[in-house]
């Protein structure tokens, strides 16, 4: 939605979180039939942080929402909703929005999940901005949380090299002296739901010994389809979203990307007319981490100092669904 009230949603805190565990593509070449260098090649991985036995998706966000909470220079009381994107939950009911809120004390929040894949923290952004500016609630915490690894096939050598644990969040509040939202555009497209799935688990095929047996408790994915729908997805979202918000896309300072392939990165930017340099990339270092991956991005963009005030950022996201989303930041 476009932003028309006088309420100005705005990021006033981050935080992310990586496991200290480091799976790398040589200690996958010990698992599975594969190498470095075709792992390095075709996706820009070189390796990924991995839970410990016992870890649980709250427990990656609350550490990276304790940051944000104290980046923000607020409190955890202070907050009034918590919006976590996850495909790798706690439970299935009750949410890890309520097991984190537990985690880090914040007990005047009402909490929710929401389930849109690596697409997903994108979408509870545009949620947060909603509820701000509507002005029913004053401090969002919208969290994107990971343990991927709980759910990876480490028999298939086609999607265990690609994904990693994490969590990243931020803090939203009406705050016009801050990292603005100018705009956040959602789209999906239901025809595609199996070319990225996990099959077992819901009503369709509840969990049996047959189900276990069958793996279909772990990702699946078409790769090569995925590969040409994100680019070209991606490529069409940014241009529409900066037509809509008027400006070029050689306006754009820095494109923040959903870490899912680095080629798919590249592919795009190169259809953008933009260089490489205006794209943030830390796929090498985490792989893909699903709804985790932007958040992680802004925060390790923000260290670097990649982010100045001022600068106009676009946050893109593409996952299973299909979804995908952009997000017009002013920083």
């Amino acid at each position: 939605m476009n932003v028309r009230q006088n309420q100005i949603t705005s990021i006033t805190g981050i935080g992310s979180y990586l496991p200290e565990k480091i799976l790398t593509n040589h200690a996958l070449e010990k698992l599975v039939d594969t190498t470095d260098d075709w792992i390095l090649q075709r996706t820009g991985i070189r390796e990924r942080r991995i839970v410990e036995n016992g870890v649980t998706t709250s427990d990656l966000g609350a550490i990276a929402s304790l940051k944000a909470i104290e980046n923000a220079g607020i409190s955890a009381e202070e907050i009034d909703m918590i919006i976590t994107s996850t495909i790798t939950p706690d439970y299935l009911f009750p949410s890890t929005s309520c097991c984190l809120q537990k985690q880090i004390g914040a007990v005047h929040a009402s909490a929710f999940d929401i389930s849109a894949a690596c697409a997903g923290f994108v979408y509870a952004l545009s949620i947060g901005q909603s509820v701000i500016n509507s002005g029913a609630a004053k401090t969002v915490l919208v969290v994107g949380a990971e343990c991927l690894s709980k759910i990876t096939d480490y028999t298939d050598r086609a999607t265990c090299i690609l994904f990693g644990d994490g969590a990243g969040a931020v803090i939203l509040q009406n705050n016009k002296e801050k990292h603005q939202i100018l705009d956040t555009r959602l789209v999906s497209d239901g025809t595609y739901t199996d070319v990225l799935i996990i099959p077992g688990g819901g009503s369709k095929h509840p969990a049996t010994i047959e189900s276990v047996q069958e793996r279909l408790h772990y990702i699946r994915f078409k790769g090569r389809e995925v590969f040409k729908l994100a680019i070209n997805t991606i490529t069409n979202l940014v241009i529409e979203t900066a037509q809509r918000n008027g400006f070029a896309v050689q306006d754009i300072d820095l494109i923040i990307p959903h870490q899912s392939n680095l080629r798919i990165i590249e592919a795009t930017m190169e259809r953008l007319k933009l260089p490489m340099e205006k794209a943030f990339v830390n796929i090498d270092k985490y792989g893909n981490t699903s709804s985790a991956s932007v958040p992680i991005a802004i925060d390790e963009a923000q260290q670097e100092g990649r982010l100045k005030k001022g600068d106009l950022v676009m946050l893109v996201a593409f996952g299973g669904g299909l979804t995908w989303g952009s997000c017009v930041v002013r920083w």
